[in-house]
């Protein structure tokens, strides 16, 4: 295995310190990763740990977890309507980007780095903290001064320096690659780094298996477009294998406030709409350029998908109204509620949705 840059085709060894092309920028990608084959799914494990033969690590490399993955598929009836809910916000440090971390994080350890830099608006960097507090890495994380407090304090309870970078959540990103460079350490990135994203593939194929079938839609919040991207090549993976006839219609669900995703859809473009950055309740997704942008709006459009927007008030709404139904999720995840208001009346009875929570309401107000 090693990692290619997806615009000009240089290769790079899997331990480098790039988190991006040194030629010409282009994001890297893993290549060479073993494919899915359901007899080889330890299927005693009931962590996502369970498709250790097809994480792109090492062979001998022992998996750093805290148990992730393997999450509640639930299913409410929402608007006179069954769908189903995959809560990943029950992951250990309360959000999808465990299943990410915890592939990165035994990657970094496999390679033999000690410190790790992230830069997040708030799930991704306290998955981080975590399992590099599990895993004795020293971490440093750059936030938005104004990210939520509860996981500004969850970040720092884990042992993490913070930094608190104010304005704009890009602000942060900049510092963060900034200090990689100074410094002898890892850009432990959830949107560059490759090992983040394989572990997102692992939702799809737990959803599979819980489910016996693939969704015919599947709506998750997207800000960077990672976790969209993990269960479209998740489903890919299934269906090359030729487990399912097709992937599902990827829907994905944004912040009115900040949407370059859904207006480029509208408009009918192939690359993400310039939008300003800005401040929403859905922080986790307040991404002005998101950097899986294109390939997100390409797999919607494959998929029949859609990429659609919703207001603050829409998304406190949804928010409010999932909690009624047993799911307290936070502003970012309800997004994909909301979303789902504006297209479950034009969907099918027999069609099965599957809306991904990805963090817990008990990291914001």
């Amino acid at each position: 295995m090693n990692l290619q840059c997806a615009e000009c085709g240089a290769v790079y060894p899997l331990n480098t310190r790039a988190w991006v092309c040194e030629t010409c920028g282009g994001v890297l990608e893993i290549i060479g990763a073993p494919s899915f084959d359901a007899a080889r799914i330890a299927r005693a494990d009931s962590s996502l740990w369970r498709y250790r033969a097809f994480m792109p690590l090492p062979a001998q490399a022992p998996p750093i977890s805290l148990g992730e993955g393997w999450t509640p598929l639930t299913p409410i009836q929402y608007d006179n309507r069954e769908i189903f809910c995959k809560l990943d916000f029950l992951n250990p440090t309360g959000s999808f980007k465990d299943r990410g971390t915890t592939v990165l994080t035994s990657a970094v350890k496999a390679f033999g780095y000690t410190r790790v830099i992230e830069d997040s608006s708030g799930n991704a960097a306290a998955a981080l903290a975590g399992y590099a507090a599990f895993a004795n890495l020293r971490a440093t994380i750059f936030t938005p001064a104004h990210a939520s407090p509860m996981k500004l304090a969850q970040i720092q309870a884990y042992g993490a320096e913070l930094e608190k970078i104010e304005g704009v959540r890009e602000n942060a990103a900049a510092a963060a690659q900034q200090a990689v460079k100074q410094a002898d350490a890892y850009y432990a990135s959830h949107y560059y780094n490759p090992f983040f994203l394989a572990g997102l593939q692992t939702t799809a194929w737990e959803i599979w298996e819980q489910l016996g079938r693939a969704p015919d839609i599947m709506i998750a919040p997207a800000g960077h477009g990672t976790n969209l991207v993990g269960l479209y090549r998740g489903f890919r993976a299934l269906r090359d294998a030729g487990l399912i006839a097709k992937i599902p219609r990827m829907v994905a669900a944004q912040s009115a406030v900040v949407a370059p995703l859904a207006l480029a859809y509208a408009r009918g473009a192939a690359a993400p709409a310039r939008v300003e950055p800005a401040k929403t309740i859905a922080e986790g997704i307040a991404n002005s350029q998101p950097l899986h942008g294109r390939a997100s709006l390409r797999l919607i459009r494959e998929t029949g998908g859609a990429a659609l927007a919703a207001s603050e008030d829409e998304i406190r709404a949804a928010r409010s109204k999932l909690a009624r139904h047993g799911l307290y999720v936070e502003p970012t995840s309800a997004t994909a509620i909301a979303v789902l208001e504006k297209i479950i009346a034009s969907t099918h009875a027999s069609e099965t949705i599957v809306v991904s929570l990805t963090g817990s309401g008990l990291k914001a107000l």
